[in-house]
């Protein structure tokens, strides 16, 4: 999610923001401790980005968000109140396989890999993801999101 949402805040000269940067502690150290994040651990998180998202929005500007809304109602809080279209939701869709191999490979980051398998569990995919295949070099995936919103 980083890698591409830094590239394409570069590619479309949107400001960029990863909302890891905004968990907090107690959420990190859980993670950390690879105990997956429940509801009860997420809601105060997505309140907090919301936060940021209505100020940008009052601010005029559009930006990428990093994140993972894995379910169709935290997707839903992200939104709340914007007008159909405000909002885009981007899937990195792959193999666990895939995935797991990315995330072993990252360097300093509080969630383990061993945590993939309950994310994957507790996605829900809907209609209107733009999903795109991480099997793909970066600049591809990039390009194809920049096509997809127009």
């Amino acid at each position: 999610k980083s890698t591409i949402g830094l590239e394409l805040a570069r590619a479309s000269g949107w400001p960029f923001l990863d909302a890891d940067d905004l968990h907090s502690p107690e959420a990190r150290a859980k993670m950390a401790a690879g105990i997956p994040l429940d509801d009860d651990d997420r809601w105060p998180w997505y309140a907090i980005l919301r936060k940021r998202i209505e100020a940008q929005r009052g601010a005029g500007k559009v930006y990428v968000l990093a994140c993972s809304a894995l379910k169709a109602i935290y997707r839903d809080r992200l939104k709340d109140g914007d007008a159909p279209g405000q909002m885009a939701f981007v899937l990195m869709d792959g193999s666990q396989e895939v995935i797991a191999g990315r995330l072993a490979a990252r360097k300093g980051h509080f969630m383990p890999p061993a945590l993939l398998a309950s994310q994957l569990a507790t996605l829900e995919t809907t209609d209107d993801l733009l999903c795109i295949n991480i099997e793909q070099s970066p600049e591809a995936m990039v390009d194809e999101i920049l096509a997809a919103l127009g």
